[in-house]
């Protein structure tokens, strides 16, 4: 059985962006840590996050529960067909991890999940925020992922260790009748 691979590891730090005459949709200056570069190599990884990645508003971002967030590759092809964005891909919807063969379908909240010496628990999805939309200056985006699902899911990290691209992302434990991302995220998008 072939698992799902990590195929991309990607941080950032915050960075303040736009310009203080910006039009629609930027809206002026902004900071966050949204755009995120590709890493290659053995990343360390900690309780809080990645080496080299920082959140710019630890109120909404960050911590242990949000110490990383993963986003499914499998989706970044209807993402490039639906948008006509031909440079999306790893990292573009801000993640640290891009998974290939998971989805907010297949993930299940409490999950523990091994990627090489690390453990990871699933926490949560995540919910898009307004600077998705800012990013790829796309109004409009955050509504399309609250109706396609296609948002990501948090991770916490139990234990610490060092990651890299192509690694196996393996099911360690699930509970019995846990709910899916998906589930989870479309009864708290409905309830925004």
């Amino acid at each position: 059985m072939t698992h799902p691979v990590l195929v991309g590891i990607q941080v950032g730090r915050p960075v303040t962006r736009g310009s203080a005459n910006a039009t629609e949709p930027t809206r002026g200056r902004w900071r966050s840590a949204i755009v995120k570069k590709a890493v290659s190599g053995p990343v360390w990884l900690g309780k809080l996050n990645l080496e080299g990645d920082r959140q710019a508003d630890l109120v909404h971002h960050g911590g242990p529960d949000q110490a990383v967030l993963a986003y499914s590759a499998d989706h970044y092809p209807q993402w490039r067909s639906e948008l006509g964005i031909v440079e999306m891909g790893p990292g573009s919807f801000g993640e640290n991890f891009t998974i290939a063969g998971l989805t907010e379908d297949t993930v299940c909240i409490g999950d523990i999940l091994g990627i090489g010496d690390c453990r990871l628990q699933v926490t949560k999805p995540r919910m898009p925020c307004w600077k998705l939309e800012r990013r790829w200056g796309l109004p409009g985006l955050i509504q399309r992922v609250l109706e396609n699902g296609r948002s990501g899911w948090y991770l916490r990290v139990l234990q610490e260790g060092f990651v890299e691209p192509g690694l196996d992302v393996v099911l360690l434990e699930r509970t019995p009748g846990a709910m899916t991302v998906s589930e989870v995220f479309r009864a708290k998008a409905q309830k925004s």
